[in-house]
């Protein structure tokens, strides 16, 4: 089996620009919603999810696969969100190993403030450099990466 070719100059530039974009977004997402709202990234990971779903309730398994956590980190920053009165745990009807997460109205207040800050400074940071045109073409190619990571993911061979 031959070794898989080493990326080329412009395709490990734009590489290292992308994951350096990644890393820099979220931090100043991060500092914004700390600075203007006084929530995590991840506390806003798990609340809007929550404020969208039917009465702001969603089993604690759904919700972790919402944002593609570990049960543990799920179970650790429920539990400090619990103590902030953000949310509370609930016991599920259905299945007595499994748990129920609610948005409580702290919760609801909480996200509901921090949204609009949230939605302008994506808007600054991630869309305003870009024409209408651009944004469009910008979603094609995400498109296309997510198709075939997506593949990948349903045939890893």
């Amino acid at each position: 089996m031959s070794e898989p070719p080493w990326l080329n100059p412009v395709e490990a530039d734009v590489w290292a620009k992308y994951r350096r974009l990644r890393r820099e977004l979220h931090r100043a997402q991060e500092q914004q919603l700390l600075r203007d709202s006084g929530l995590s990234a991840a506390d806003y990971a798990l609340l809007a999810p929550l404020s969208e779903a039917p009465e702001g309730l969603l089993r604690a398994k759904d919700l972790g696969a919402e944002v593609d956590w570990e049960r543990s980190r799920l179970s650790h920053q429920i539990s400090r969100m619990e103590k902030r009165g953000l949310v509370a745990r609930e016991a599920c009807a259905e299945d007595a190993r499994g748990s129920m997460v609610r948005l409580t109205p702290a919760g609801r207040k909480a996200i509901e403030e921090a949204a609009p800050r949230h939605a302008a400074t994506v808007r600054r940071l991630f869309f305003d450099p870009f024409t209408d045109q651009e944004v469009r073409l910008f979603g094609e190619f995400l498109d296309r990466v997510l198709t075939q990571v997506d593949a990948e993911a349903a045939d890893p061979s």
